[in-house]
């Protein structure tokens, strides 16, 4: 265990000395790479996405999915510290991406290895390093998931403090727009497109949602950009608007959509459904296992990959602290990154002892 430590301690102090900003993750991605490849384990790789699953790999049971990102957001201007110097002091590991999610990255592949060559898992390990995922990029673990078979669970590595995130919002965005007619604002003229908006946008301010998640709360919707008119005697035509709508559990995305649509007047213009809310129950045998090992669990205010990965239950979870996330002098301690990877290791040992039918209570 202790050679595992030091091993993906390394490996995380060459991803931070290389700058790996989203969809410029190639340099990352080949030390990911690499670091498989000398250990002799076979690797896939698309695009910047690089994965490997575990040597006794077997079809006909459940597969786990390990998975983290390596790109970064670009450093703040009030860095004091060089970004890419991965510098350790007094058990302090600085850099950026070093909690987000350097931590939880490395802490996975170091569980991925402790399971690699057994023979007695009545699971499947596949550990995913995968690219683009602070933009929700097309190019990042979307691409890889159709790759990797039937998915039984998933394990997102993020700075969760290794406490559980068993649910977390989805995300999309839509753009508005309440046609009129255009007239003179002197006369009696045209049909004011501004209050016909008003109507819709008063509807997304008090409508609910009839079910609500006993972890996510309510449906989410916030009137955030309003744009209409040209002059001030022009009765406007159109009057456009955005609104940002946060879904849980109890609806999609594409079923939270439809609600909306059948509500309002306006055309509705969605940029994308993709984000989609993700949850796991609380009785899940992974979770379960979690649980008995003093770990919390919640629902997530942030979104991560577990958005883009549906048809299966994720979980999100890492050593690290949500809080650092993105700030100056990002930091993660090393102690943190050798306790993840023990409970890690502890959750998947108590699963590996679960008996069959509770197993298969739950497949997706």
């Amino acid at each position: 265990m202790e050679q595992l430590q030091i091993e993906v301690l390394e490996l995380l102090q060459k991803l931070i000395a290389t700058e790996s900003f989203s969809k410029e993750e190639e340099g990352t991605a080949a030390i990911l790479n690499d670091f498989f490849v000398k250990k002799g384990i076979p690797t896939h790789r698309l695009k910047h996405n690089v994965w490997v699953k575990n040597k006794y790999f077997d079809d006909s049971k459940p597969t786990i999915l390990l998975n983290s990102h390596h790109d970064t957001v670009q450093p703040n201007k009030q860095y004091t510290r060089n970004p890419f110097g991965p510098d350790i002091e007094e058990g302090i590991l600085y850099g950026l991406g070093s909690n987000d999610a350097g931590g939880p990255l490395v802490s996975l592949a170091a569980c991925f290895l402790h399971f690699y060559d057994r023979e007695d898992l009545q699971f499947n390990l596949v550990y995913a390093a995968t690219a683009e995922e602070e933009i929700s990029g097309n190019d990042g673990v979307e691409i890889v998931l159709p790759e990797l078979g039937n998915i039984y669970f998933g394990i997102v590595g993020e700075p969760t403090k290794m406490d559980i995130a068993i649910a977390e919002k989805g995300l999309f965005v839509i753009d508005c727009i309440a046609h009129g007619k255009s007239g003179h604002a002197a006369r009696e003229e045209g049909e004011n497109a501004i209050y016909k908006a008003l109507k819709d946008i008063e509807w997304f301010r008090t409508f609910e949602f009839p079910e609500e998640s006993d972890l996510l709360g309510k449906v989410k919707m916030s009137v955030t950009i309003i744009n209409a008119g040209v002059q001030h005697n022009v009765v406007p035509e159109s009057c456009q608007f955005t609104v940002d709508i946060r879904t849980t559990d109890k609806y999609n995305n594409e079923q939270a959509l439809e609600i909306i649509k059948q509500h309002v007047g306006c055309e509705v213009i969605p940029r994308s459904t993709r984000l989609n809310p993700s949850f796991a129950p609380k009785e899940h045998p992974i979770v379960q296992s979690g649980i008995s090992l003093g770990r919390a669990i919640y629902a997530s205010p942030t979104t991560s990959d577990q958005a883009l990965m549906n048809g299966f239950p994720t979980i999100k979870m890492g050593p690290g602290d949500s809080a650092r996330s993105h700030t100056a002098d990002e930091y993660i301690y090393v102690e943190e990154i050798n306790k993840g990877i023990a409970i890690y290791i502890e959750m998947l040992e108590k699963f590996n002892q679960t008996d069959y039918e509770t197993v298969a209570k739950y497949k997706p």
